[in-house]
């Protein structure tokens, strides 16, 4: 069935009991609330492209590399938990050898 026949037979109608008759939403726009709810979800990029069959991770990203959260500060917050953890680490009083 090609989108325009399923879209006025199957998902136009669907919307009044939905309550949204009347929108002018678009398919499409309910294929991005998903997958922007997959994202705010924490869902892995991988698993995004398969869920809109998508060629490639990069063609996802693309698209919607905006919603995933900058994670920047994460990565300094595990990297200096890292570099103190191995500054206290002590042995007798005296720090480990081979650790900095």
């Amino acid at each position: 069935m090609r989108l325009r026949n399923w879209s006025y037979q199957e998902f136009y109608p669907a919307l009044g009991p939905a309550g949204l008759e009347g929108t002018g939403l678009p398919p499409h726009t309910f294929r991005h609330t998903a997958a922007s709810l997959a994202i705010a979800a924490g869902v892995d990029i991988k698993v995004v492209q398969t869920m809109l069959g998508h060629k490639s991770a990069t063609v996802t990203l693309d698209i919607y590399g905006h919603l995933w959260p900058d994670r920047l500060d994460e990565v300094v917050d595990v990297m200096d938990a890292r570099r103190l953890e191995a500054l206290t680490a002590t042995k007798g009083g005296e720090k480990q050898k081979g650790r900095t």
